[in-house]
């Protein structure tokens, strides 16, 4: 996964700018992000709040470390298979 450059914090931070007032365009030129990555934090984090935020990247990091853990035994399990079938 790569790295981000704004924690959920600092997302927040930023639309909650935008909320009060600040314009699409001073936002670009203050932080340095495009129009795009705004209207993205906005569909994906608009109406939270910073807990919710956090609660919902936890369930995604969550979320890699099972469908890491399930490949792992897939490939565990078919290698096991392996074995058995070359034993008989």
């Amino acid at each position: 996964m790569t790295k981000k450059r704004y924690t959920e914090l600092q997302i927040y931070r930023i639309l909650q700018e935008n909320e009060s007032g600040v314009t699409i365009s001073n936002l670009i030129k203050k932080y340095g992000i495009s129009q795009a990555t705004i209207y993205n934090w906005r569909s994906k984090y608009g109406g939270m709040n910073i807990s919710e935020i956090r609660r919902i990247n936890e369930l995604e990091d969550e979320n890699d470390r099972l469908k890491r853990m399930f490949a792992d035994l897939s490939l565990e399990n078919i290698l096991l298979k392996g074995k058995l079938e070359k034993e008989r």
